[in-house]
């Protein structure tokens, strides 16, 4: 008789340990954004800080509208704009003020960084406090495409596209060819209608900070707009 109950009790208590595990919620590793690894290729990708490596392959979202929002808070710390270059900022409002406005600098500044749902890219947000009136916001899509495989739309259809390198202190971003998007056909922008080139860096100044640099430079009227802000995730 007790050799009986251990054959009828074992099978109970393995079945009993099976649905506990199935139960068990599974934990598995965040998925990595490998697309900017993919533009570098792994040697240039390997020089970069790791920061910067961590930074730029976070998975910002699962195409489905859910995801994260990176925020970054900082100020702006240099400010330079030619008569040329304010001009071209005030009138590159009508597109959506691409370009900074202000002068002003020891400002508060905030990035955002989501999911684009619509391409699969990313939404960039940048706000710039101003001393007096409300701040700017700059809104600008980075796509995963085009003949470099990085593009940068920053509405009304106006958009370029972008050349990325790296080195031991952080990316580069230069502007390539400018574009005007209607509908389903591009218009590339002839080099003399263009505003220059636009240079955008992110530099590691140590493992939680990092420097955003902006600069527009045109073959005839030299340096148009300079910006410099410091950043840090907010957690």
């Amino acid at each position: 008789m007790p050799a009986h109950r251990a054959t009828a009790y074992r099978p109970i208590e393995t079945l009993t340990f099976e649905a506990d595990v199935a139960r068990k919620p599974i934990s598995l590793p965040p998925l990595g954004d490998l697309r900017f690894r993919k533009l570098l290729g792994s040697n240039a990708w390997n020089v970069l800080p790791p920061a910067i490596r961590r930074r730029f392959s976070k998975r910002l979202g699962n195409g489905l509208g859910g995801g994260l929002a990176v925020v970054y808070v900082g100020h702006t710390t240099h400010m330079e704009m030619s008569r040329v270059g304010f001009l071209l900022a005030q009138v590159a409002r009508v597109i959506g003020g691409p370009l900074p406005i202000s002068r002003d600098v020891d400002v508060p500044s905030v990035v955002t960084v989501t999911e684009d749902v619509g391409t699969g890219g990313q939404i960039w947000t940048r706000l710039y406090a101003h001393r007096s009136g409300f701040p700017q916001v700059i809104h600008s899509s980075k796509r995963f495409a085009g003949p470099t495989g990085l593009e940068e739309h920053v509405g009304c259809g106006f958009g370029m596209t972008l050349k990325l390198s790296a080195g031991e202190t952080g990316l580069t971003f230069k502007s390539e060819r400018y574009f005007v998007q209607l509908g389903g056909v591009r218009l590339v922008l002839p080099r003399w209608l263009t505003p220059g080139q636009l240079t955008i860096d992110h530099h590691e100044i140590d493992p939680n900070r990092f420097a955003f640099t902006l600069k527009l430079e045109h073959p005839l009227f030299g340096q148009l707009i300079y910006q410099r802000a410091v950043f840090e995730e907010s957690h």
